[in-house]
């Protein structure tokens, strides 16, 4: 019997549906915390040989996988159209050109950013050489969200095999079918390289497989909501690993009146529809200028009144379903208490051919005007297709509403005169910023990504990221090794001469006084006192000689 998906809750097994059309995928196992373990154990030992491996034979396991990404576009779209609900160009869009350039990148850069980084020593230590080395952690946990399932999972992947780790992901349980297709794919890549087996696991499962993955790693990832972000950082704390929280947002898109209408307003639905609304990163409160926003809703309403959403392999459709079940109830009471504050429906976009049994599954593009801030629709993440759109009379104004929100994950701003939205995003409290684009900077793989407040902290993606799956250990070692060696300065060594202090004193004018004439009398005073101490018998035990005037 195929269990009707909304009913009777499950916790042993995660059942898996098309949201586009409700049919039945089949189940996947919740794992238990010991089966959880044992995944981890088994990754453990694989990554003690795979952090004795080449960059060369990491580049080469990169190379496999994008090359299957390249032959099979379409079939890696397919799969998650049909467990997300997306149509085919938001999943070539989402999941293969982030995750190739991510590929990209590390095959370009990411053995650069991994080799000893050697920093300046200072003044009081020339005569070293200081470096920061990179080191694997060992096993990286990661727990993912569905929306973007083959990039979510092939993300945390990519940055921890190339920087020398294992990686144990779980995927969440409304993408769990796509995400072990995708993990096939992975274990034919590195058995084509002879990596170890057992480097990377999915596991599947609830809330009680994620706790006992995050206590039983050496670091976290985790993509998903603040509230379980919360949790995530509790459980971390009993071991002490480090956490990396990418929590949503609530992202501002500015559109000021210098700028080409048509363009913006183009870009600006894509902001707002990609995959249905359903992204990270989407444009979720729009500010427009007072003098262009009778023009720019104007536009967006003749724009999202010809949008189609329906089923995405079932049809030529824009859009495509709401992943979650029941996620379209909350999006309506989003709209039903905007409206009950004041707040108008500019426009709806169309449904196409829906399936009885897949009604609830869909939510049409819907334009807001005349939103304030009181609405929870400017407030709340809506993970939807809402475009609530508000005026603004000035910069200041602009800014003020922008950073008016708990979240704080990115922003998009466009003017006609670049200068002036780069000093309007430069004041905006967020982790990420496009100057006259949305996302652009998640496209830039060398680039950080990541928020601040309820947007969580850390960072994925780029140097940072990259880094951030490695112990990070500073070195310090003889420069003219054996030839200069540290030795301790007799007036400081044990035990300490009554000169002790009086040397110190000398020695911290000499390297750090405000001048070099500074410097200098205190370095020919600290030459002195050492020559003095040198000439100098040793007293007898016990005694001390008189202070000198």
């Amino acid at each position: 019997m195929i269990p009707r998906k909304g009913k009777a809750a499950q916790t042993d097994k995660v059942q898996c549906y098309e949201p586009a059309t409700m049919k039945y995928l089949g189940y996947f196992p919740a794992l238990t915390p010991d089966e959880v373990k044992e995944h981890v154990a088994q990754a453990r030992k694989a990554q003690k040989i795979w952090a004795k491996s080449s960059f060369k034979q990491r580049r080469q396991f990169l190379r496999v996988l994008l090359k299957y990404i390249l032959e099979h576009q379409d079939l890696i779209c397919e799969v998650s159209s049909r467990d997300t609900g997306k149509t085919m160009v938001d999943a070539s869009l989402g999941e293969i050109m982030t995750t190739c350039e991510k590929i990209t990148w590390l095959l370009d850069e990411g053995e650069k950013w991994l080799k000893p980084e050697y920093r300046s020593t200072g003044r009081s230590m020339l005569h070293k050489r200081a470096k920061v080395e990179f080191y694997p952690l060992g096993v990286v946990g990661a727990i993912v969200s569905w929306n973007y399932p083959f990039h979510n999972v092939f993300n945390p992947m990519l940055a921890a095999v190339f920087s020398g780790n294992a990686a144990v992901i779980k995927v969440s349980e409304h993408a769990t079918w796509s995400g072990c297709f995708y993990f096939r794919i992975i274990q034919a890549a590195l058995s084509a390289v002879g990596a170890p087996e057992n480097l990377v696991h999915i596991i599947t499962g609830f809330a009680e497989t994620g706790q006992a993955l995050v206590s039983s790693v050496d670091k976290i990832i985790f993509v998903g909501s603040p509230g379980v972000g919360r949790m995530i950082m509790q459980k971390a704390s009993e071991t002490l690993i480090p956490v990396t929280l990418e929590l949503g947002g609530k992202d501002s898109f500015i559109v000021c009146e210098d700028v080409d209408l048509p363009n913006v307003v183009q870009v600006a639905i894509r902001a707002a529809l990609q995959s249905s609304g359903q992204n990270c990163a989407g444009a979720e409160r729009f500010y427009v200028h007072n003098d262009i926003y009778s023009a720019f809703v104007s536009q967006v309403v003749k724009i999202v009144k010809s949008i189609c959403v329906g089923p995405p392999l079932s049809g030529r459709y824009d859009m495509g379903a709401i992943c979650m079940i029941e996620h379209s109830e909350k999006l309506q009471n989003l709209v039903n208490d905007a409206i009950d504050k004041g707040a108008e429906i500019a426009v709806r976009g169309s449904f196409g051919n829906l399936g009885e049994d897949a009604v609830d599954q869909f939510f049409p593009p819907t334009v807001l005007v005349n939103v304030n801030h009181t609405m929870k629709i400017m407030q709340e993440e809506a993970f939807g297709p809402i475009l609530p759109i508000m005026k603004f009379s000035s910069d200041e104004e602009a800014i003020k509403l922008a950073n008016d929100s708990k979240f704080g994950l990115g922003c998009a701003v466009f003017s006609g005169n670049q200068k002036r939205a780069i000093k309007i995003a430069s004041q905006l409290h967020c982790g990420v910023a496009a100057i006259n684009d949305f996302a652009s900077s998640y496209m830039c793989q060398s680039l950080p990504f990541g928020g601040v407040k309820d947007s969580g902290f850390g960072r994925f993606a780029g140097v940072e990221g990259l880094r951030a799956c490695c112990l990070v250990k500073a070195v310090v070692e003889d420069r003219f090794w054996p030839y200069i060696k540290t030795m301790i300065p007799k007036p400081i060594q044990y035990p300490v001469s009554e000169h002790g202090f009086a040397f110190q004193e000398l020695l911290v004018e000499a390297l750090y006084g405000y001048s070099v004439w500074d410097r200098l009398r205190s370095l020919v005073n600290l030459v002195k006192m050492i020559t003095e101490q040198n000439s100098t018998p040793a007293p007898a035990p016990g005694t001390r000689t008189k202070k000198r005037r």
